[in-house]
């Protein structure tokens, strides 16, 4: 396996984005391509970012997911983006120069650039998410220079996500993305940037998330049907916000974060990914 950690530093002053001098980086899980296997063999890539509510990012929505999506056969990579002070778009800018990375590296990875999954979690679901709907944002090709298609994932993955700014809002991952900008909050709630041009998309929550209602997955869903976008949503009856695996696993001291109803989700996923159209 390729385990390897690169810095991605995008030129933020071609956009006049201030920023700090935290770095993002992106953390590889590419699977060797052996001699027995078939020359012309790929495999779908899965972007990971973590959760964390703009202020820190989950170790357990990062390794642990990458080695499960390696297990499905796929390569994986994380994503660690900027965090508060610094805030949007450096997030996005982050996330659309990680796919173009995983592009310009698909034929010494051996990826199947149709199929490039960005996947998030709680707030590190709004980064992928906001890539999903917003790879052509002139904000990005003005800070990166090149084709909007560059930084365009096949779908995204969105598990128990950070959608709105509005009246379901998970208002932390807000303050710290925006600083509190009211103003700002359309430009960020995602149910309202979604179009004609986003992606396919896989969404899962639980009915019971005290921290980030069921309603940002709601609210999504809602938004991808009015514009046609191929989505499969499944929402859990029980479980707590962070779930990850849903196993022991990822589990915290108290073992909250095992729901073995919950635990399913990377079949389904993998189901909805191996069989979607491209």
């Amino acid at each position: 396996m390729l385990h390897n950690t690169v810095e991605l530093r995008p030129d933020y002053s071609k956009a006049g984005i201030s920023h700090s001098d935290s770095v993002a980086r992106l953390t590889t899980y590419i699977i060797d391509h052996h001699n027995e296997f078939r020359g012309d063999k790929t495999r779908p890539m899965v972007l990971i970012c973590p959760g964390g509510g703009y202020t820190h990012l989950s170790s357990r929505e990062a390794e642990p997911i990458a080695l499960r999506m390696n297990a499905h056969g796929y390569n994986a990579c994380i994503l660690y983006y900027s965090l508060a002070p610094d805030k949007y778009p450096s997030q996005l800018i982050e996330a659309a120069m990680a796919v173009d990375y995983i592009k310009k590296h698909a034929e010494e990875w051996h990826v199947n650039t149709d199929k490039i999954c960005i996947c998030g979690f709680s707030a590190g679901a709004h980064v992928a998410g906001s890539l999903g709907t917003m790879w052509k944002d002139d904000i990005i090709t003005k800070t990166l220079g090149q084709k909007s298609e560059d930084y365009r994932p096949s779908c995204m993955l969105l598990a128990y996500p950070v959608i709105t700014a509005g009246e379901f809002a998970h208002r932390g991952s807000f303050d710290a993305l925006v600083g509190g900008d009211e103003k700002m909050y359309d430009t960020v709630s995602l149910e309202k940037r979604v179009n004609d041009d986003t992606v396919p998309t896989f969404i899962w929550h639980t009915f019971e998330d005290g921290a980030v209602p069921v309603e940002n997955s709601l609210l999504m869903t809602g938004a991808l049907r009015k514009y046609k976008i191929p989505c499969e949503l499944h929402i859990f009856a029980k479980g707590c916000h962070g779930l990850a695996l849903a196993t022991e696993e990822t589990a915290c001291l108290t073992g909250r974060e095992i729901q073995p109803e919950c635990a399913c989700w990377p079949e389904l996923f993998a189901t909805w990914f191996d069989n979607m159209a491209i």
